[in-house]
């Protein structure tokens, strides 16, 4: 499935999804491994077969395989850490902020790619799992290593219309039963 069949295959009331995904693909303020891998990255994080499966078929082979390994290890990573750090940040209990995660997280320190790239899409991946630790910690990282508001938007922008195709694709899916 490449990412016009995914457009295709959205019903007419996510006109607005199908034509943000067409704009998001076309993006311009950032570089395409950097976009490439927020589509990669958000869509497994999302999880949905056919929703991966056409972000994969569209943007993967445009990605080295450093790349792409890459934006999955964030997608992987990023479900753990944002579970665990959403845990910290909430609980009532502040002694778990004081207590070392003891979680390994190697592939943050060597991600294979440029740190930037690999921070920018563990934040797309943190916002669609809705960690706000992890968002403002990456948002910092990005924020140090030049990135500008508009660049991390467009990431966060594409994590958006990733999670809203998965979810109607997941909705359309338990409706026709």
């Amino acid at each position: 499935m490449s990412l016009d069949a995914l457009k295709d295959s959205l019903p007419d009331y996510a006109k607005d999804i199908k034509l943000n995904l067409s704009t998001l693909a076309r993006e311009t303020g950032l570089d395409d491994q950097k976009k490439f891998g927020c589509f990669l990255a958000s869509a497994y994080a999302c999880g949905e077969p056919s929703v991966m499966r056409a972000i994969k078929a569209e943007f993967e082979h445009r990605l080295s395989p450093e790349a792409a390994g890459a934006a999955k290890a964030a997608a992987a990573i990023m479900g753990m850490n944002n579970v665990y750090y959403r845990f910290v940040h909430l609980s009532s209990a502040k002694d778990y902020k004081t207590l070392p995660a003891r979680l390994r997280m190697n592939v943050i320190a060597s991600p294979g790619v440029e740190k930037a790239d690999f921070e920018l899409w563990s934040l797309a991946v943190s916002a669609i799992n809705g960690c706000g630790m992890c968002i403002d910690a990456h948002e910092h990282e990005l924020r140090k290593a030049g990135l500008t508001t508009e660049q991390i938007q467009a990431a966060v922008r594409i994590a958006s219309v990733v999670n809203a195709a998965s979810a109607i694709v997941r909705a359309e899916s338990a409706a026709a039963g």
